[in-house]
């Protein structure tokens, strides 16, 4: 599978304002998007469909993050896809996950059904027509282009690709050397034998200061509170022994996904019931590799109980190593401002740079950061309820996947790929044109929240967007639950007809 751009074909060449018509439209081409394009092909296969990609390939966060050692923070076992087996060490590379999904597309015949460069701009439902028509540009050509669909797919993930988030740090305008955010790199930024700074505490940051330490003068990661970490060999033993023992790879990979999954569960039940002593067992992994001199209990004890943000899996341990050797510093301070050098610390200190990369996440991107309308009327998502995270109150022929947070991303793709493909065929059986959601009445009066507990999760990202999110209520039906280990039987057993579908 090579990269490629928009390919002309037969069908996409129309008279100029004519819209293109499918059955379902999948916006998006990255992990989500290459999930959903196969299980249409193998659950939905009388269905037409093309998915609409804005960028100039595949692979979505792994094409568009370019940073040094870009690499995924979970294992590729429950992070690759339920039906093509990962071979590989369990914490990959961008370029050997987008390798993996190329392979996808190839075997699967996806790549017909893929535009690249189309942005969509607008998506407006037709309650006359029961249709959905999308507006987007061609980024390579700049031409106007339509599409008219019965049902939306939404897989374009959560965070604006255009900007990272960077806080508006004082004096930022003063400082004499670069400042990067790793997700608009540039390809030609020269750090070796430059004194670096990495902003940052999270799975960016983890990845970005061993993969330059080795090149820069020295690099130091500097952070306003600590972030919990997994440190472990990048190897699956299990996985291993199978091989060993030459078993089919379809059912190493089957077996190895349901250690993992039970292991995983097993870990977020004692985050939450035994809360101490998970912290305790995370920090006794640092210090193997940092020693017993080492303040691990300033630079690496978070202020929150293990699984209130995303803990990172960091393979073989190699930010602790550079640490350890010297290679890299860390410094646990609050910005007071930029100076001309570098940055100014609340607590006096000044740490000097030629180039400061700003870690410090995204910005949230609700449904693809689409101009959504019904009938004309612009829709506002944060006036919906969600239904199990999915679908939307008020909102026809629509789903959105929404990962997990604590566990793979890639394990609801499949689940709601399954659901989705189970909906669109009912719709068929009732000769439906459209399906939407709203609150039974038993759900009357109920009281609806954000989206998520704060208490439960609460990453930066979410909180600053969160008043964009649609609601939840108490109920299961009525929010995104973040249990993959509950939803694995649940979503498979919602029934259909329930109330909370309304068909027409």
């Amino acid at each position: 599978m090579t990269d490629t751009d928009t390919l002309e074909r037969p069908d996409a060449v129309k008279n100029a304002g004519e819209a293109e018509h499918f059955d379902v439209l999948v916006v998006g081409a990255g992990i989500s998007g290459i999930g959903a394009a196969y299980h249409l092909t193998h659950q939905c296969p009388d269905k037409s469909f093309v998915v609409l990609e804005g960028l100039e390939s595949f692979g979505g966060t792994w094409l568009m993050h370019r940073y040094p050692g870009i690499r995924s923070d979970s294992d590729l076992y429950t992070f690759g896809y339920r039906f093509k087996p990962w071979t590989g060490a369990p914490i990959a590379t961008a370029e050997e996950i987008r390798t993996y999904m190329g392979e996808v597309i190839e075997e699967n015949d996806l790549d017909r059904h893929i535009r690249y460069n189309h942005k969509i701009k607008k998506a407006d439902w037709s309650e006359k027509d029961n249709l959905w028509t999308i507006e987007a540009t061609r980024g390579d050509t700049g031409e106007p282009v339509r599409f008219t669909a019965n049902f939306l797919w939404m897989c374009q993930g959560y965070y604006r690709h255009s900007e990272g988030y960077t806080p508006d740090w004082e004096g930022m305008s003063d400082f004499k050397g670069k400042i990067v955010h790793p997700q608009t790199w540039p390809e030609d930024l020269d750090y070796k034998g430059k004194k670096v700074i990495v902003i940052g505490s999270g799975a960016t940051a983890a990845t970005l200061v061993p993969a330059i330490a080795g090149d820069c003068a020295h690099v130091t990661m500097l952070q306003r509170s600590p972030t919990y970490f997994i440190p472990g060999r990048n190897e699956n033993e299990l996985a291993d022994q199978l091989r060993e023992l030459q078993v089919d790879e379809e059912w190493i990979h089957e077996i190895t996904r349901r250690k993992i999954l039970h292991d995983q569960a097993d870990f977020t039940r004692r985050a939450f019931e035994e809360p101490e002593a998970v912290k305790e067992e995370l920090l006794e992994g640092v210090r193997a590799f940092l020693g017993p001199d080492f303040d691990v209990e300033k630079h690496f004890t978070p202020r929150y109980r293990p699984w209130r943000q995303r803990i990172a899996f960091v393979p073989d341990g190699d930010i602790f190593q550079g640490l350890a050797a010297g290679k890299a510093s860390i410094v646990t301070d609050e910005i007071d401002r930029f100076t001309e050098k570098g940055i100014l610390l609340k607590s006096g200190e000044e740490l000097e740079a030629d180039i400061i990369i700003t870690a410090t996440g995204f910005n949230l991107s609700v449904l693809g950061d689409i101009d959504f309308s019904i009938d004309g009327k612009p829709l506002d998502f944060s006036k919906t309820v969600t239904y199990r995270g999915m679908m939307f109150t008020g909102v026809p022929n629509m789903v959105w996947v929404f990962g997990y947070f604590r566990a793979s991303w890639t394990l609801r793709v499949d689940l709601l790929g399954d659901f989705v493909c189970r909906l669109l065929n009912h719709m068929k059986d009732k000769q439906a044109k459209k399906v939407c959601v709203q609150l039974r009445p038993e759900d009357e009066g109920m009281e609806l929240k954000p989206w998520i507990d704060p208490e439960n999760f609460n990453p930066g990202y979410l909180m600053r967007g969160m008043h964009l999110l649609p609601k939840r209520g108490d109920k299961p039906e009525w929010q995104h639950t973040q249990d993959y280990w509950k939803e694995k039987d649940e979503l498979p057993e919602i029934d259909l007809d329930d109330a909370a579908f309304v068909y027409q």
